[in-house]
């Protein structure tokens, strides 16, 4: 039999099926985008078929998914902020991190990733769902939404500097240039900037800041459109509200 022989392979109206790939991420596997991956990476069964097609639809009632080997369920969407400290990695499994995120939440609140990613030296607001449609649509890069970020350095970052930053820079082949960047303080050998991004590469803050000779000493994420960081403590997390949700999904 083949794999996918009892499977639907389209997701036309009315036969009741949903997209697997949709169905992964509203499991909270992860957003839509990377669970199509792991459907292709062979990491999801059907009624105990290996399924390689995002294409396919399941019914949600009666079909039985698994990723990895663990049953996927619809739960409740779960939409959480986090003040990410410094010393932890954005990942669900990584066997070189001494210490995840996640280790940082109650398990009650069941499988939960993170939209997008703050590398493990730096700190501030941080989102976490088990929603991969809101995760996708806050993540895409055509709906260009503002991350602002409070960096210290070491250097001087005078007004050629910041022209130069905000002209974009050239690092290990990638364009890098930020959609605003200003100097909050500077005393010619620390300074504190402002830096706001909308798509941002790996580690981009920082390889700007190296680029113009500026070296980072702490990064800190202060904002995601127009949800702010405020007066939640380091390590602290708490439930969007309904305001906030919706606010970010415009």
């Amino acid at each position: 039999m083949n794999q996918t022989d009892t499977l639907r392979e389209s997701d036309a109206p009315g036969q009741g099926g949903m997209r697997l790939a949709r169905f992964l991420a509203k499991g909270g596997v992860d957003s839509r985008r990377a669970c199509e991956t792991h459907i292709r990476d062979g990491l999801v069964q059907v009624n105990g078929h290996t399924v390689r097609t995002p294409a396919c639809t399941i019914d949600p009632q009666t079909d039985v998914i698994l990723y990895r080997g663990d049953l996927v369920k619809m739960d409740a969407p779960t939409y959480i902020v986090l003040n990410k400290p410094t010393g932890y990695t954005c990942s669900a499994k990584d066997q070189h991190a001494s210490r995840l995120v996640l280790e940082l939440l109650p398990r009650s609140l069941g499988r939960l990733f993170t939209i997008g990613r703050l590398d493990r030296d730096s700190e501030g607001l941080l989102l976490l769902t088990n929603d991969g449609d809101f995760a996708q649509r806050l993540a895409h890069p055509s709906n260009e939404v503002l991350k602002q970020y409070v960096v210290w350095c070491k250097g001087d970052a005078d007004r050629s500097t910041l022209a130069e930053m905000r002209s974009g820079v050239w690092n290990d082949g990638d364009f890098l240039k930020p959609e605003t960047v200003e100097i909050v303080e500077n005393d010619g050998t620390l300074a504190q900037l402002k830096i706001t991004l909308t798509q941002g590469r790996k580690r981009e803050i920082r390889r700007l800041c190296k680029t113009v000779g500026l070296e980072v000493r702490r990064l800190l994420r202060v904002a995601i459109g127009p949800l702010r960081l405020q007066d939640l403590a380091s390590g602290e997390w708490r439930r969007l509200s309904a305001a906030e949700t919706r606010l970010l999904q415009h």
